[in-house]
């Protein structure tokens, strides 16, 4: 009996339940018995249909609750167990291979790696071909995107540690996916420890005027003649210090798509940046409406998907059921009015993880740490969490999940919810288990003044 693992609602890896049980015990050792939550016990017979699905809700449990804990779910065994399944999975043999990484400016990057590479060594190899220094590596990740019929992109999602970027991107069969570079930090008083060195100023410059000309950033008549005569002069850091100032610099555009607020089925452009959502929404009689969703009074958040049924073996159907996905947090209106707010788009997990990435710095900011810190790498290659897991309290594992929703989880696991099941029924989106969401550590710390 194979179970798929669905992380992020996107089919990961199969795996077995011995394969499952040998992680569970590797775990235990490192770990110890009363760390680790109980693992749904072997059974002599062969298991009835109703046997299989008790397991694999156990299962599923199992993988969230490991997932959720931050020593277990940071952990390389359990990171590279998802690794090693996702190359099994996708029959990908290791071997060198040669993989393109975009620039913002389009320019490409070739790198040879190996396909069991992890994110994080696709991501020094990428920084050594470009000379930028080891300690603004951590100021940069990998983005998958789609391109766009327009020239353009759209972010699926940020590469992640539990996963190998060779393997995630061709497993894809589709050449519109690619991988790209960019800047992985929202606080713009950064660019300066970037800008202190060539490679790091000329991808900081690239991103910008790239962004300038997807629209992402406004800019009116006289700010772009500005802007074209430091182009002219090629005065980068001029460049850059002009744009810091334009509305939406920093922020990354998501597609249009859909909002339940003022009112549902609203249409909505969102970008993220600054610390908040920003939401302009065409509302039914076609006005436009602009307003910001501030992270700090966002008490938790939530990612659901569902997925339609499909029959027949794995893989005999098309690649086209569409999964939905929708990303609802709670806001704070007022001072005691709380109300839930739904973005539906296929881009909700990344909507989710660049919550969690400005809930993680602003965490870090607060605990005094600082960007270089938070990334700085231990000697025998292994990543080190990131300071935010000691700033951030762990909010409780989930009980059961609710068969309805993909769990989010919490936000030490950055929101990536691990599931074991094909298909999820979405019941009605009011149906939400105590245990579905979890809270932002940042949200505690306002003040009836911050209102």
């Amino acid at each position: 009996q194979a179970y798929n693992i669905h992380v992020n609602g996107v089919l990961h890896c199969r795996v077995r339940y011995s394969q499952l049980l040998g992680l569970h015990e590797q775990l235990r050792k490192e770990y110890g018995a009363n760390v680790v939550p109980a693992f749904p016990p072997k059974k002599i017979f062969t298991l009835t249909p109703a046997e299989v699905e008790q397991r694999r809700e156990q299962l599923e449990k199992y993988m969230q609750a490991v997932r959720q804990d931050p020593m277990l779910g940071g952990s390389e065994t359990f990171n590279s167990f998802l690794r090693k399944a996702q190359q099994e999975t996708q029959q990908i043999p290791t071997e060198e291979v040669v993989l393109e990484v975009l620039l913002s400016n389009g320019q490409k990057v070739k790198v040879t790696i190996l396909t069991s590479d992890q994110t994080e060594d696709v991501l020094e190899a990428v920084a050594s071909k470009l000379d930028l220094p080891d300690d603004l590596v951590g100021y940069f990740s990998l983005f998958l995107v789609r391109e766009t019929t327009d020239g353009g992109f759209s972010f699926v999602r940020k590469l992640q540690e539990f996963e190998l970027p060779y393997v995630s991107v061709t497993s894809l069969h589709n050449p519109e996916f690619r991988i790209i570079l960019r800047k992985s930090y929202w606080d713009s008083s950064y660019d300066d420890d970037v800008m202190e060195h060539r490679v790091g100023l000329n991808l900081l410059y690239a991103q910008t005027v790239s962004d300038i000309e997807h629209g992402w950033i406004l800019v009116n008549k006289e700010q772009h003649r500005q802007l074209k005569s430091l182009q002219e002069k090629v005065s980068k850091k001029e460049f850059i210090r002009l744009a810091q100032t334009l509305k939406y610099y920093g922020y990354l555009k998501f597609d249009p798509c859909i909002t339940d607020f003022p009112e549902k089925g609203c249409h909505v452009v969102v970008s993220a940046g600054n610390n908040e959502l920003n939401f302009q929404v065409r509302l039914p009689n076609e006005q436009i409406k602009e307003g910001s969703f501030k992270v700090t009074r966002m008490r938790c958040w939530r990612v659901t998907s569902s997925v339609p049924m499909s029959n027949g073996p794995a893989g005999s159907s098309p690649g086209k059921s569409e999964v939905k996905l929708e990303l609802a947090f709670e806001y704070l209106m007022s001072k005691d009015r709380l109300q839930w707010v739904t973005i539906t788009s296929p881009q909700a997990i990344m909507l989710s993880i660049c919550l969690q990435s400005m809930v993680d710095e602003l965490m870090v900011k607060k605990s005094g740490g600082s960007i270089r810190k938070m990334f700085r790498r231990r000697a025998n290659g292994a990543l080190r969490r990131s300071d935010s897991q000691q700033a951030v309290k762990s909010p409780p594992l989930l009980d059961s999940p609710d068969a309805s929703r993909e769990p989010m989880a919490k936000l030490s696991s950055k929101l990536t919810s691990v599931s074991l099941r094909g298909m999820s029924h979405s019941s009605s989106n009011n149906e939400v288990g105590a245990n579905d969401f979890h809270g932002n550590y940042a949200f505690e710390g306002i003040g009836d003044e911050d209102l």
